[in-house]
């Protein structure tokens, strides 16, 4: 058996899903190099996450890929549920302040597509049919043993690992790492099929009864995904349309278009008729996580370092920004330019937002599957109320599409008080802005926030007063907060120089326009400010240019910088 020796400094990524891929590219994109290895020999053709929500979107385009997603995807503007034959609730995406006010449903199997296909133009191609058997680590190293599928072995020594490999993931195995949870008692059905519907196609319907849980999301075209839970069955073999979905355990044979049909008829009140059925598989509902999210060189991530509900099209989302919420602090450190204790605030940031996808996921499975008891009271009688309330609704609106997630308590944090504008850890959401002057030669124009800011660098956004207008000069007030162009640059070359070449400088101000909200509803009225914007596109810092840029050097020196001497992070 030959075994054959690779260079040490690639990073390993164990698994080529949606999780994987995202890691790759984030890494790519910094010029950090990437093997990316799958033992399936073949991607999966069948659909198993649907949802991509509007934060991942947001990412997606940060990541220059966002179009083909949207050309190819099927919008849905609003989510309904049910409740023998009564609509308890609506909830509409529209008020949501991006680009992107919807859920967009698109075959994982696409997904995957697209992503592979932009890693490529990045360098990386996938090594398939290559399957981890070994990982052991040092204090200071890791040795893996990689297998071929024609049998040849390889030993490497990875600069780090990343774990994406699924719910049954070989690398938490090998280093024999718990998954804390439950398996839920029931087994849930999911088909795609032909469904024909009285309803709206940019709808998707939830459906609860005495019977049970039944859901179809439309994917276009008159095609839909239905899920619904079903007893289990004993003694039944994997399935023969494609197997298990990957993060849940064996399910019986695969069920049949009649079972679908009878199902949806006891079920719903609604006329559906369905056929055509393409791919059908059963799923044992698990609700699991690692109490770690790093263990010396190796970080897990997607459905490796959690598995939960369906419930709300978390799962793979969730993945996919651990993947960038890990990637630019990898490239940082791989780089020589940051310290170790980066890396702990992948585990410190991401983990807190994952016991609470868990949370909420298994509470909503749960309630929607309630045939008695206060469950079923809370859904029926509770939730119309709490529909009505708009608070409630915006704060769902932003859970479920993912546009609540922040950091805010991370340690990478800092916080000064503006008049308005998102807090430092928060997401930093997309503006209409003029560019007085920026990196690389930038002419002054109109641009977008989203379009200025690369996913490969830091964007420290200056704000200013707006310009002049007819020939007018600013408000003397306005003037005499701007600070000195010759102060404000030593403290750009501080930035620059602490940073070299990861962070770009953009001055900005107000203007109008179609193409985003106004800079001033976005970020804020404070004038002259900063918002130093992370490569995975959430604020690190923010203040005022006039007396919080200081602080803002020592913060980067502190966690951006080899140099930093600093305490360690504290967990959240």
């Amino acid at each position: 058996m030959d075994v054959a020796s690779h260079d040490a400094s690639p990073v390993l990524i164990v698994g080529a899903g949606p999780t994987g891929l995202a890691a790759a590219i984030s890494l790519a994109r910094a010029h950090i190099p990437v093997r990316l290895i799958d033992k399936a020999t073949q991607p999966n053709p069948y659909s198993r996450a649907i949802g991509i929500q509007a934060r991942t979107l947001e990412l997606l385009e940060q990541h220059r890929l966002v179009e083909p997603f949207l050309e190819l995807g099927h919008r849905a503007r609003a989510a309904n549920l049910f409740s023998n034959g009564m609509r308890l609730a609506q909830l509409d995406f529209d008020p949501l302040q991006t680009r992107y006010p919807y859920l967009l449903f698109l075959d994982q199997s696409v997904t995957e597509r697209l992503l592979t296909g932009h890693l490529a133009s990045l360098g990386v191609t996938i090594e398939r049919g290559v399957e981890l058997t070994m990982l052991a680590q040092g204090a200071t190293s890791v040795h893996a043993t990689l297998r071929r599928a024609d049998g040849q072995t390889e030993s490497m020594r990875p600069s780090y690992v990343i774990a994406a490999d699924g719910a049954h993931s070989t690398v938490r195995h090998r280093l024999e790492l718990g998954f804390v949870g439950k398996t839920f008692e029931q087994t849930f059905l999911l088909a795609d099929l032909q469904a024909q519907t009285d309803w709206p196609d940019d709808e998707f319907h939830i459906f609860a009864s005495g019977e049970g849980l039944v859901a179809l999301f439309p994917m276009g075209h008159g095609r839909h995904r239905l899920i619904a839970d079903h007893p289990v069955e004993a003694g039944g073999a994997a399935s023969a349309n494609g197997g298990t979905p990957q993060g849940f355990s064996a399910p019986p044979p695969s069920p049949l278009l009649a079972q679908c049909k009878a199902l949806l008829a006891r079920r719903v009140r609604e006329r559906i008729d369905v056929s055509d059925m393409t791919w059908s598989s059963y799923f044992h509902l698990s609700s699991r996580m690692v109490e770690k999210l790093r263990t010396g060189r190796v970080f897990l991530a997607g459905d490796a370092a959690h598995v939960h509900s369906p419930a709300g099209a978390q799962g793979m989302n969730t993945g996919m920004q651990e993947a960038f919420n890990l990637g630019w602090k990898l490239a940082r450190v791989l780089k020589g330019a940051a310290p170790d204790r980066l890396l702990d605030t992948y585990h410190q940031e991401r983990h807190p937002i994952e016991r609470d996808v868990l949370r909420q996921t298994g509470f909503i499975t749960q309630m929607a599957q309630a045939d008695h008891g206060p469950l079923k009271l809370l859904r029926e009688r509770v939730m119309p109320v709490l529909a009505g309330f708009g608070p409630l609704r915006d704060a769902a609106r932003l859970t479920v599409s993912e546009l609540a997630v922040q950091y805010r308590r991370s340690p990478l944090t800092l916080e000064r008080v503006l008049d308005g504008g998102p807090r430092a850890g928060e997401r930093a959401p997309d503006a209409l802005v003029h560019v007085v002057d920026g990196p690389l030669g930038c002419a002054p124009g109109v641009g977008c926030i989203f379009d200025l800011h690369d996913p490969a660098f830091f964007s420290l956004f200056l704000l200013v007063p707006p310009l002049p207008v007819d020939d007018q000069p600013l408000d003397p007030a306005a003037r005499h907060a701007v600070p000195e162009d010759a102060e404000l640059s030593r403290l750009v070359e501080g930035i620059e120089r602490i940073l070299p070449g990861a962070v770009r400088v953009w001055r900005i101000t107000d203007t109008r326009g179609e193409g985003g909200p106004p800079l001033s509803e976005a970020y804020g009225r404070t004038r002259p400010s900063f918002y130093l914007v992370r490569p995975d596109g959430y604020v690190g810092a923010r203040g005022r240019t006039s007396s919080d840029l200081h602080g803002l050097l020592r913060h980067c020196e502190t966690w951006f910088a080899v140099s930093g001497d600093a305490p360690e992070a504290v967990a959240l």
